[in-house]
C-alpha cells in the first residue's frame, strides 16, 4: 500500500522506508485520475493553510499501515512535532480538514466505486429530473425536466432568476425537501448509486460526508443558541468518529483555512457575534468539515458587500480546487461565474434554457435569456447615471406556464411559433453546448425574426434594441 500526499513544487512517496520524488504523473497513477489537472485546474495543488504548524508522522493508516505525510518547512529540513491519527477513513482522506492541506491519496479503490461507476463516470447524474409541489392554487411546477452531469473536480453553474428553480433542484438533489405535497420524479445518481427514494436516514450518511451545501443565509442556517465550534466538530464526530480534542483541534484548523481570524477564540463563540462575511465562512467550514466530494453553494454571496463577495467566492474556488472537489455554483449573476466555472447550465421557469461550457457560453451563446442576463450586468464603462437594463415582463407561472416557450411573453425574438410549441434543448455545433429556442441567435432566422418585431413595434423588441427606458442616462 503506497499513501503521498501533494505539494507544489514536490511531493514525497512514502513506501518500505524510502522517499522518492512524486511526479503529476505518480499522483494520477496512484489516484486512477485519468485528468487530475485542467488549465483551470492544476494537477498539483499547493497546500494553504490547515495544519501548516503541523506535519504527521508515525500514525497508523489504512488498514494499519503506516503513513507519513510531512509539511512542507519539514521537506526543507524543518521538522515538526508529529500528530497521530487513527481513522481509516481519514487516513483515506475522507477529511478534507487535514486533505485541503496533505491531501491523501492511495492506490486501493475504495469500495463504494464498483465496477458500474469508476473514477472516470460522472460524480453526479441527473436525468430528467422534476419537482412540483402541490399548493391549493394548483401543482407548482419549481424544477420540470432538468438533465445535467458533473465531473469529479469541476464546477458547474446554474443561474438564473429568483424562480427559476435553481435552489429547488439543488435541493431536489440532496432530498432536503417538504415531506409533504411534494412530487419528485425522475433520477438523480450519485457516484452510480440512486439517491431518489431514500430516506432520511439513508440521506444521513450522506449529508456532510459525500455532498453538503453551502446556505444563502448563513445566520438562518446556523443554530444561534450553539456555539460556532459545536457545529463543526458536530460532523467530524458524526461521521468521522474522532473524540473531542482532536474534533477541536480540526475545526480550529477549518476555521483557520477559511481565514477567520483567532480560531481558538471564535470556536467559543455564538452566531450572532460574528459579521455576515465571518458567518458565511462559517458555513464553508462546516460544510467542508469532512471533506465532501460535492459542494452545494446556494447565493453564498447574498447580502454582502462587494468586498466581502469576491473574497467568499475566491475562498470556495481555492477550496474546490486544493480538495479536487466538484461544486455546483446556484447564482443570478453570470458575472460571478464567468471565471469561476467549467461549464454554465441557464434556468429559465424550471427548465434548462442553455447549458454550454463557460467559454463557449460567452464567445457563442444561443438563447434570447442568455443574452438578457448578460446585458443586465453593470459596467463600469458606462457613465454615470445610467439606467441598468432589465428583462421587459415577468418570470412566467409555474401553476400555469405558456403553452410554448416559457420565455415567448418577454423575447424579443418572439414569433407566433414560439407561443404554440416547447423548444427542446438542442445541440449546437460546438461540443456540450445546447439551447432550446427555435430562433436562436446569430442565425438568419434570428435576424429576420427581430426585423419582423421592430416593424411591428413590438415593445419589449423595441426596448432591447432601442433602449426605450433601459439603458439610456437619467436626465
Amino acid at each position: 500500500m503506497q499513501h503521498a500526499y501533494r505539494d507544489r513544487r514536490v511531493g514525497i512517496e512514502q513506501s518500505d522506508g524510502e522517499e522518492r520524488p512524486l511526479l503529476v504523473e505518480d499522483h494520477r497513477q496512484i489516484t486512477g485520475l485519468a485528468a487530475v489537472g485542467t488549465a483551470r485546474d492544476p494537477p498539483v495543488v499547493e497546500p494553504r493553510m490547515a495544519l501548516a504548524q503541523l506535519a504527521f508522522g508515525g500514525g497508523r493508516g489504512l488498514q494499519g499501515q503506516t503513513f507519513v505525510a510531512r509539511s512542507r518547512q519539514s521537506i526543507e529540513g524543518e521538522h515538526r512535532p508529529t500528530l497521530r491519527r487513527s481513522t481509516a477513513r481519514m487516513a483515506l482522506g475522507a477529511i478534507a480538514p487535514v486533505a485541503s492541506m496533505f491531501p491523501l491519496v492511495t492506490d486501493a479503490t475504495p469500495s463504494h466505486l464498483t465496477a458500474a461507476h469508476t473514477a472516470d463516470s460522472p460524480l453526479l447524474e441527473i436525468t430528467d429530473l422534476r419537482t412540483h409541489f402541490l399548493t391549493a392554487n394548483g401543482r407548482v411546477r419549481a424544477v420540470d425536466g432538468v438533465t445535467l452531469t458533473l465531473e469529479r473536480g469541476k464546477t458547474l453553474g446554474v443561474v438564473g432568476e429568483s424562480g427559476s428553480g435553481k435552489t429547488v433542484l439543488s435541493r431536489s438533489v440532496m432530498n432536503l425537501l417538504p415531506k409533504h405535497n411534494v412530487h419528485r420524479e425522475g433520477s438523480v445518481k450519485f457516484e452510480g448509486q440512486e439517491l431518489l427514494g431514500r430516506s432520511d436516514k439513508e440521506m444521513r450518511e450522506i449529508w456532510g460526508k459525500e455532498m453538503a451545501m453551502v446556505f444563502q443565509d448563513p445566520m438562518s442556517s446556523l443554530n444561534p443558541v450553539m456555539k460556532i465550534g459545536k457545529q463543526i466538530t458536530e460532523p467530524l464526530r458524526l461521521h468521522l468518529d474522532v473524540d473531542r480534542k482532536e474534533a477541536r483541534l480540526v475545526a480550529e484548523q477549518l476555521l483557520r483555512s477559511v481565514n477567520i481570524p483567532e480560531p481558538e477564540k471564535r470556536f467559543d463563540e455564538f452566531p450572532h457575534q460574528l459579521s455576515g462575511g465571518m458567518r458565511q465562512r462559517v458555513m464553508i467550514a462546516v460544510a467542508m468539515a469532512c471533506g465532501p466530494k460535492l459542494l452545494f453553494a446556494d447565493e453564498p454571496t447574498t447580502a454582502l458587500d462587494v468586498t466581502v463577495q469576491a473574497q467568499i467566492l475566491n475562498l470556495l474556488q481555492d477550496q474546490q480546487i486544493e480538495r479536487f472537489m466538484a461544486m455546483v455554483l446556484v447564482t443570478h449573476d453570470l458575472g460571478v461565474v464567468a471565471g469561476r466555472t467549467d461549464e454554465i447550465a441557464v434556468m429559465y421557469g424550471g427548465r434548462i434554457a442553455e447549458k454550454a461550457p463557460t467559454n463557449s457560453l460567452f464567445a457563442n451563446m444561443k438563447h434570447p435569456y442568455t443574452q438578457a442576463l448578460l446585458r443586465s450586468i453593470p459596467r463600469v464603462e458606462n457613465p454615470s447615471h445610467t439606467r441598468l437594463q432589465v428583462i421587459a415582463g415577468r418570470p412566467p407561472d409555474l401553476i400555469n406556464p405558456p403553452k410554448g416557450c416559457s420565455f415567448s411573453l418577454r423575447c424579443p425574438y418572439v414569433q407566433p411559433r414560439c407561443h404554440e410549441e416547447r423548444p427542446q434543448l438542442t445541440p449546437s455545433a460546438t461540443p456540450g453546448h445546447s439551447f432550446a429556442c427555435h430562433f436562436p441567435l446569430g442565425t438568419r432566422e434570428n435576424e429576420v425574426a427581430l426585423e419582423t418585431n421592430l416593424a411591428a413595434g413590438l415593445p419589449q423588441t423595441l426596448a432591447s434594441v432601442e433602449g426605450v427606458g433601459i439603458g439610456a442616462p437619467v436626465v
